[in-house]
């Protein structure tokens, strides 16, 4: 037996045609909750973004502007992650991954938990919105580590051969999360509007605080990675890791980068921005456009895990291209003519395809392939967090404002924000193009 087809798994050996152990059980189980979490607590603010929080925290402003000021804190958000993910990055790849992913699930839970107690601008003014963007904040450094911590941490554990299995697992949560985001979003949507503003928008929020702490629970029990713990057996961690990601590691890190900005977009284009859209511009029914992303999402939990089962088939290379070339199409030839037909059916197959299929192929495969470009685990993590947060940031964070901008400045077309969302997809299928297949080799 070669040392590519052995996979240290809790201090054994164990072969990659082996078995899923119960240890890989409980912490993939750990990981799936976790992430789930994480992904509610930071898209519920998205949900309801376009519905209620420009009415509530920007009263003063004109539909548009209140719009473009409610997704620019949404961004907040994402500016955060790139500080989130340098900081837990450095300290999971000199503490390990256990300490992080306890750490960014408290730091979540406790800013969800705290936005549905925020005041509004007519209870306390100017001061609403700053709190508002403060805990918006503190959600994105959280996420900035969970993101890419936990499939990370089920790469490593997984056995060769199964890596693009067990972080699509994972990735499903970011499923799983959306899923109970938008059902959250549309039981108080349906409530009349006087109802919704006074009171129902919070539900979602502090409700987060129950799923903490089953989340917190069940987190305590993931075990550390044995690919980190290897690396460091004989050789201590990096001082400042970061530091030699951006001497040695600059090519992985500006493909990730890339690759994260159209994999982001393609959610925060379709679900954010196609949901302010329908909403604002042709005057959609709100529960019809959340519905067909929870269809989308729920058929995701099943396909996420699929396509990464099928990445470590047939690689991982030609599915993340193919959902970055898909998804400019769909965007440029499909998605908004399906909408403007204002027919129910058709509007759900619309806001489902995304959560069901393009998003998947690229999520799904993305969690191990990220890692994969990456030969040494105490640089890892750092490596995967500043890429995917630098390009999460520049790619789905601002593409709500972004799009929103482009319409305005369009006069209400879609040639500006579709050319936008179609350029980062075509830039992302380049970087995917110009990098090795990965799939087969080792993290030992």
């Amino acid at each position: 037996m070669t040392v590519q087809n052995i996979a240290i798994q809790g201090g054994i050996q164990q072969p990659s045609g082996a078995g899923i152990s119960k240890a890989n059980q409980r912490m993939l189980l750990s990981c799936f909750l976790g992430t789930t979490i994480e992904w509610y607590d930071f898209l519920i603010y998205g949900f309801l973004a376009p519905l209620v929080f420009n009415k509530l925290f920007f009263p003063e402003y004109s539909s548009f502007a209140g719009t473009i000021a409610v997704f620019g804190i949404f961004a907040v958000g994402f500016a955060a992650r790139p500080l989130g993910g340098m900081f837990f990055g450095h300290f999971g790849d000199r503490l390990g991954r256990k300490p992080i992913l306890i750490a960014t699930l408290t730091l979540m839970g406790v800013s969800t938990t705290a936005i549905g107690f925020t005041p509004t601008h007519l209870q306390i003014g100017i001061a609403a919105p700053v709190i508002l963007v403060i805990l918006r904040f503190l959600q994105g450094f959280a996420l900035g580590g969970e993101s890419a911590t936990g499939p990370l941490l089920a790469t490593e554990s997984a056995p060769d051969g199964k890596r693009g299995l067990f972080a699509a697992f994972v990735q499903s949560g970011a499923a799983a999360g959306t899923v109970l985001g938008a059902l959250a979003a549309f039981a108080v949507a349906i409530l009349p509007n006087e109802q919704l503003l006074s009171w129902g928008w919070r539900i979602p929020f502090i409700a987060s605080a129950i799923i903490f702490a089953i989340g917190f629970y069940v987190r305590l029990k993931v075990e550390e990675s044995p690919v980190f713990l290897a690396a460091i057996k004989d050789t201590a961690p990096e001082k400042i890791p970061l530091a030699k990601v951006f001497r040695h590691q600059k090519r992985p890190t500006l493909v990730v980068l890339l690759c994260a900005m159209a994999e982001s977009s393609t959610f925060y284009f379709t679900s954010i921005f196609g949901l302010s859209y329908g909403v604002s511009t042709l005057h959609l029914d709100r529960g019809t456009l959340l519905a067909g992303v929870v269809i989308g999402n729920v058929v995701g939990i099943a396909t996420n895990p699929l396509f990464g089962c099928l990445s470590d088939k047939i690689g991982r290379k030609p599915l993340v291209f193919g959902s970055y070339a898909l998804s400019a199409l769909y965007v440029l030839f499909i998605f908004f003519p399906l909408l403007a037909t204002a027919n129910h059916a058709v509007i759900l197959i619309a806001m489902a395809i995304p959560g069901a299929i393009l998003q998947p192929m690229s999520l799904a495969v993305t969690g191990s392939f990220y890692p994969e470009q990456f030969n040494d685990a105490k640089l890892r993590l750092s490596g995967v967090s500043v890429g995917r947060q630098f390009g999460t940031i520049l790619g789905g964070g601002l593409m709500p404002m972004i799009a929103t901008a482009l319409l305005a400045f369009g006069g209400g077309a879609l040639t500006w924000a579709v050319a936008y969302f179609v350029l980062i997809c075509i830039v992302a299928c380049g970087a995917v193009f110009s990098t090795r297949e990965t799939s087969r080799g080792t993290l030992q």
